[in-house]
C-alpha cells in the first residue's frame, strides 16, 4: 500500500507539472492583458511599456513561467496584478465558501442519487423505475446555468420562498446562510445526483444478480436487509469512483454557479481574474483546484481497499 501511494504521488506531481504548463500558456494566449484593462486603450505606449516591465510581462514566456513555477514550489502562488494581494491567501479565504457550496451540493446529490438508484434497481421495470430513469436523464440534460435561472425565477421571484442571491457566513447567521446556499447547491448538485442515480442503479442491479445474493434470498432474509447489509457495500465501489469524479466536477462547476448567485468563492475569484486578465489569479486558482482534485482521487483509490478486501495494491 505504501509503495502504491508513493507511486501515485509521484505520478500526481508529473500531472500537476503538465497542467501548470497548459494553464500558463492558455491564460497568456487570451487576447488582451491586464495592462490594457488597467490603463485603457488611450494610454501612451511608454506608460504601457513601463507597467508591463513592472509586472514582468516584458520577459519571454518561458522566463515568466520559470519565475512563477519557482514561487509555487516555495508555496507562493504569486501576487494579484490588479490588487497587489497574495493569491494564495485570497484563495484560502474564499475556499471555505466554495467548500461549503460543493459540500452541500454533494450531500444533496448523495441524498437524492443513492436512494433513487437503489429504488430504481429494486423496482426494476416498474413505474417507479421509469420515474427514476426520467429524472436521471432530465438532470443530465439541463445545463447548470439554465437550472440556476429557473430556480431563481420560481423559488425567488415567483414564489418568494428563498432569497435570489448573496452570501452570509454561517457563523454570523446559520439560517440565512442555508437559505442563500440551498439554491446554488441544488443547481450545482442536480447533475451529479442524476449521474449518481444511474451509476447506483446499474451497480446495485449487477450486485443483486450475484450468487451470494441469491443464497441470502434462499435463506429467507428480507429484501431490504439484503440490499442494505449485503448488496450495497459491494455496489459502492464504482459509486465511490463516481463521487470522487463528481466532486471535481462540482469544484469546476462552482465557477458559473458562484457568478450567478453572487457567492464569493474561489470560482468567482477565478472568473474575476479571467475578466481582468489577472494571470497569477487564474493560474493560482486553477492549480489549487487541481491539487485538491487529484488529492481527492488519491483518497478515493485508497478507499477501494477498505470497501473491497480483495483489492490489494502492490
Amino acid at each position: 500500500m505504501i509503495r502504491y501511494i508513493v507511486r501515485r504521488i509521484l505520478a500526481l506531481i508529473v500531472v500537476l507539472f503538465g497542467i501548470s504548463i497548459v494553464v500558463f500558456l492558455l491564460v497568456h494566449l487570451v487576447p488582451g492583458d491586464v495592462v490594457s484593462v488597467l490603463l485603457g486603450p488611450r494610454t501612451s505606449p511608454q506608460a504601457r511599456a513601463a507597467l508591463r516591465k513592472i509586472f514582468g510581462l516584458d520577459e519571454p514566456l518561458y522566463v515568466q513561467y520559470l519565475h512563477w513555477l519557482g514561487d509555487v514550489l516555495q508555496g507562493n502562488f504569486g501576487t494579484s496584478l490588479r490588487t497587489g494581494q497574495p493569491v494564495l491567501g485570497q484563495i484560502i479565504d474564499r475556499f471555505g465558501v466554495t467548500l461549503e457550496l460543493t459540500g452541500l451540493a454533494l450531500l444533496l446529490a448523495l441524498a437524492i442519487g443513492i436512494p433513487a438508484g437503489i429504488l430504481g434497481a429494486v423496482k426494476q421495470y416498474s413505474k417507479i423505475d421509469y420515474v427514476v430513469t426520467v429524472f436521471a436523464l432530465a438532470g443530465l440534460s439541463i445545463p447548470e446555468f439554465l437550472l440556476a435561472t429557473l430556480l431563481i425565477l420560481l423559488l425567488s421571484l415567483e414564489w418568494r420562498f428563498l432569497p435570489p442571491s448573496g452570501y452570509v457566513p454561517f457563523r454570523e447567521d446559520p439560517i440565512q446562510n442555508l437559505k442563500l446556499m440551498i439554491m446554488p447547491a441544488l443547481a450545482l448538485g442536480l447533475g451529479s445526483a442524476s449521474y449518481i442515480t444511474r451509476m447506483t442503479r446499474s451497480s446495485v442491479l449487477e450486485t443483486l444478480r450475484q450468487d451470494y445474493i441469491r443464497t441470502a434470498y434462499a435463506k429467507g432474509l428480507r429484501g431490504l436487509a439484503i440490499v442494505i447489509r449485503h448488496a450495497l457495500k459491494n455496489a459502492l465501489i464504482p459509486i465511490v469512483t463516481v463521487i470522487g469524479i463528481q466532486l471535481g466536477y462540482l469544484l469546476g462547476g462552482a465557477v458559473i454557479i458562484e457568478a450567478i448567485f453572487a457567492v464569493p468563492g474561489v470560482g468567482r475569484y477565478a472568473l474575476d481574474g479571467i475578466n481582468m486578465r489577472d494571470y497569477p489569479v487564474v493560474q493560482g486558482t486553477v492549480l489549487f483546484v487541481t491539487i485538491v482534485f487529484v488529492t481527492i482521487n488519491l483518497i478515493v483509490d485508497i478507499l477501494y481497499a477498505y470497501l473491497d478486501p480483495r483489492i490489494r495494491y502492490g
